[in-house]
């Protein structure tokens, strides 16, 4: 029995989603949460692994209960609340992180035939946000909010941002791993103020390799200073290979907004052509 989590949390105090031993992760917790609510030694399957102190508004993941776990769920929940098991167990899990916790599970679902939460996907979002000094610095939002001291042009780090997209080898964007591509198709990348004055960067690809989206925006963040050219992206990217041109900026700012998937019926065509391919890498 798969079932769908949809998430949100504050990546503040984590170290990313992965579980690791002695550590305190996105993974650790809800699987943990799971095992109280239903028993056994539940595993987690995410869309997208975030690393340490980056934030999550619509992050999926899915979970396969085993014929136990199933029981336990349905006869719990039938006998407690009544309704739809799977529903139930989303406010179940929500009462045992607590009332004020920095993870939670907004919605738990029966997917469609074939749903892969990792493999299934056809692209990620992004947002990061940065205060300057047209800004200012809020003290409420400084657990998602990057602070740079300089007044930044929006407009040339919007352009800069524009000409990076397409399908290309973004090595130099990319904290690199032995054998993993660096290949991506880069959706959509472009950079507004928001009501508040924040600069708020809005980044959608296929999928993101290590570290790509704070590099990016922190290439952005040199061009809106002057300290690089708009069309200097382009060439740091066609170049292939990391530069200290610009900063990597901190993961503060960063926030997985939203996954993406396909029709119910190329769901299962979809996670086996991903599957396929990263087994080839």
């Amino acid at each position: 029995m798969r079932i769908r989590l949809d998430l949100a949390y504050d990546g503040t105090h984590f170290r990313g989603w992965a579980r690791q031993p002695g550590l305190r992760t996105v993974q650790g917790t809800l699987e943990d949460a799971i095992a109280r609510v239903l028993g056994g030694e539940p595993r987690l399957v995410v869309a997208g692994r975030t690393d340490a102190g980056v934030h999550a508004s619509g992050q999926v993941a899915h979970l396969d209960l085993d014929d136990e776990q199933a029981q336990r769920l349905t006869a719990r929940s039938v006998r407690r609340a009544g309704g739809d098991p799977v529903a139930v167990l989303a406010g179940r899990l929500r009462g045992v992180l607590g009332a004020y916790s920095d993870v939670t599970v907004h919605r738990a679902s029966v997917p469609p035939e074939g749903f892969d939460a990792r493999f299934s996907a056809v692209w990620r979002r992004y947002s990061y946000r940065i205060a300057d000094q047209k800004t200012g610095y809020d003290p409420l939002e400084r657990h998602r909010t990057t602070t740079v001291r300089a007044e930044l042009d929006v407009d040339a780090m919007d352009a800069a941002a524009r000409s990076l997209v397409g399908l290309h080898d973004f090595a130099a964007y990319c904290k690199p791993r032995e054998e993993a591509t660096t290949i991506r198709t880069l959706l959509e990348f472009d950079w507004h103020r928001d009501h508040d004055g924040v600069l708020v960067a809005n980044v959608k690809a296929d999928a993101f390799c290590h570290s790509m989206v704070r590099a990016l925006v922190g290439g952005c963040v040199a061009v809106g200073q002057g300290r690089l050219d708009i069309d200097d992206l382009e060439s740091i990217r066609d170049e292939g290979e990391r530069t200290s041109d610009f900063t990597v900026l901190a993961a503060r700012g960063l926030t997985l907004t939203e996954v993406g998937y396909p029709a119910d019926d190329q769901l299962a065509a979809r996670a086996e052509r991903t599957r396929a391919r990263r087994d080839q890498e």
